[in-house]
């Protein structure tokens, strides 16, 4: 078994930052692709910013110069480092990963359990 656990979410007032924390655990093997989505009321999970298998990073164009991906291999673990946070970043934050429980098994994408992340003065 695998799991995926966010953490680091809250209110925030316009302007603030927050971090969040993503820890992979269980049957792990190796870790590809990580990354942070996020969903809004009535709106489509969108792909906020991630690793690629490459080892490169991705960002949304909302959130290109005030968001930070970075991750802790030794730990299994993704961070999300978010400044000036507006209200439309208003979601809930999930954490994906693309993980392989054994050398010879398949890579299979997982999902954390989210947290909510509110902008509002």
């Amino acid at each position: 078994q695998v799991q995926l656990v966010e953490s680091g979410g809250g209110l925030v007032q316009p302007g603030g930052s927050l971090r969040l924390s993503c820890a992979a655990s269980g049957s792990i093997f190796s870790i590809a692709a990580m990354g942070w989505y996020r969903q809004a009321p009535g709106k489509q999970r969108e792909l906020v910013a991630g690793f690629t298998t490459g080892g490169g990073t991705n960002y949304a164009d909302p959130v290109k110069g005030r968001f930070t991906i970075s991750r802790d291999n030794a730990k299994n673990m993704v961070y999300l480092q978010m400044n000036s946070l507006k209200p439309e970043d208003t979601a809930v934050y999930y954490c994906n990963a693309d993980i392989k429980s054994s050398w010879n098994s398949r890579w299979y994408a997982y999902w954390g359990q989210g947290t909510q992340v509110t902008v509002s003065s």
